[in-house]
């Protein structure tokens, strides 16, 4: 399967072979927190259990916080 990261301007084009591969995978191999980031499939907010499909275009945008 192949699929598209897109985060702060760069695009990647990746890989997996893996069946069921999760939103929460590629944050973990990217190593990112889930507290800090939105995560977009397609332009779609979704969660970090969705499933990513061949072709499909992942977004992560960080979020910005403090006081």
């Amino acid at each position: 399967m192949n699929y598209t990261v897109r985060m702060k301007g760069k695009v990647e084009e990746k890989t997996s072979e893996k069946d069921g591969l999760k939103v929460q995978d590629v944050l973990d191999e990217m190593e990112l927190s889930s507290e800090t980031i939105v995560s977009k499939i397609n332009g779609e907010i979704v969660i970090e259990d969705s499933v990513i499909e061949d072709g499909d275009e992942v977004e992560f945008i960080q979020i910005i916080y403090g006081g």
